[in-house]
């Protein structure tokens, strides 16, 4: 079971890093070239409040699975 945990732990980083890619790429920076008013506050949104805050947060589980923090015998 440990090392399905620390399995999971790479997996969730690599969701992270796809995710950043996906917010930056497909939904953040192709808003700002648009030139409409609306999606240039949706990609500024997008990109320096959500992306940070999700990628984070899965980079962050994703190295404490990694590391073994959510192991039994950690207690």
């Amino acid at each position: 079971m440990e090392s399905i945990k620390k399995y999971s732990g790479i997996l969730w980083i690599l969701i992270a890093l796809l995710i950043g890619y996906f917010n930056i790429m497909v939904m953040g920076i192709p808003k700002f070239q648009s030139g409409k008013q609306e999606d240039l506050v949706f990609g500024i949104i997008n990109i320096f409040l959500l992306t940070p805050i999700i990628v984070g947060g899965l980079l962050v589980f994703g190295y404490y699975a990694l590391k073994g923090e959510y192991s039994q015998e950690k207690k």
